[in-house]
């Protein structure tokens, strides 16, 4: 199927947004959700219904992902870099470029994206407690942008009152503080639109101590509004819709197994985090190593993250997605497939 043209407008819309949507429906029935399970809105899915258009492929059954793999995101870290000051204190340098990119959230649907270094999410920036940090930020996009680090750092580096005009490049300097899994987003107005186009990525600053050893990965809760009507069409982790269902996420008996989690969806006041058979320690924002709930799911608004840590006992396929039915029968599921271990 050919991909519809874009003629982009001074407001950065496509002229063709109302043709570039997907039926709720038809996406859920061309997904693998049907061994979900889980209900539906059907009221919600027919008033969206009314106003779109859809271009789903039904003929493809995963999208391309040599441009852009979420496996291979969940695991990918950029540690920058690194060189010694004078001083003693190590630092790490990092590029990044604001770019616009059409990305591919399902198969045959496509979105077209403002994004850090070209993907949705953009690299997870990770560093250690008290490293310098140098991040040249260079905007090869058509809008002004910024980066906004979470954490602390002087007010001229916050990434808000410097936009960063297209052509144009800022350097952010500050020391890493606090540890604990943040994350890192243009701050320029319309927020809103900025942050659903995709400008936004992990930040994790680790403990001088370190954690314990973990199979880590990176979760960041998304969703696309396919059509600019003010509401999500697909849901995901890590932009894809049912990337991990159709590619589970292969695991080791009693492995610990660390999920930096984070929401960054627009649009829905809340996103969720559920895990089937077994229970998980939530560190929440991970500042504290020692403070921690056990539960099975855990309801984050935007901008909210934590460090999710657990261990499968039993052998087999389990399920992790939104407890929001909708949300995860649009695309956020995925299943951990627990192997025997091979670990000494």
């Amino acid at each position: 199927m050919k991909k519809p043209k874009e003629n982009k407008d001074d407001s950065g819309l496509p002229a063709e947004q109302k043709e570039v949507s997907v039926s709720r429906r038809r996406l859920i029935k061309s997904s693998v959700a049907g061994a979900v399970g889980l209900a539906t809105s059907a009221g919600a899915i027919n008033r969206r219904e009314k106003k779109m258009k859809p271009v789903l492929d039904m003929g493809r059954t995963d999208v391309d992902t040599s441009k852009f793999d979420p496996t291979t995101y969940l695991t990918s870290f950029d540690y920058g870099t690194t060189s010694t000051l004078p001083n003693g204190q190590t630092q790490r340098e990092y590029s990044i470029t604001a770019t616009d990119q059409e990305i591919e959230v399902a198969p045959g649907v496509y979105f077209n994206a403002w994004t850090y270094n070209g993907t949705v999410p953009g690299p997870t920036i990770r560093c250690t407690e008290g490293d310098r940090l140098k991040v040249n930020f260079f905007n090869a996009g058509s809008h002004p942008h910024t980066i906004h680090f979470h954490g602390i750092h002087a007010a001229d580096m916050d990434g808000v009152f410097e936009p960063v005009q297209p052509g144009e490049s800022f350097i952010y300097e500050f020391d890493a503080a606090p540890m604990g899994f943040h994350l890192y987003h243009c701050h320029t107005r319309p927020l809103k639109r900025h942050l659903h186009k995709g400008l936004y990525g992990a930040f994790i600053i680790d403990p001088a101590e370190g954690r314990p050893e973990a199979k880590e990965l990176v979760m960041l809760m998304n969703g696309f509004d396919t059509n600019f009507d003010g509401e999500n069409e697909i849901y995901a982790v890590n932009s894809v819709a049912f990337h991990y269902e159709k590619h589970p996420i292969d695991i080791q008996q009693k492995e610990l197994v660390r999920v930096y989690c984070g929401n960054l969806t627009e649009f829905d006041l809340l996103n969720s985090f559920h895990l089937h058979g077994n229970m998980f320690k939530l560190y929440r924002t991970g500042t504290n190593l020692n403070h921690y709930e056990l539960t099975d799911t855990v309801m984050l608004c935007q901008g909210e993250r934590a460090v999710i840590e657990f261990t499968y006992e039993h052998l087999g396929k389990f399920m992790f997605h939104a407890h929001q039915s909708e949300f995860a029968e649009l695309g956020w599921m995925g299943v951990f497939n627990v192997k025997e271990s091979t670990l000494a």
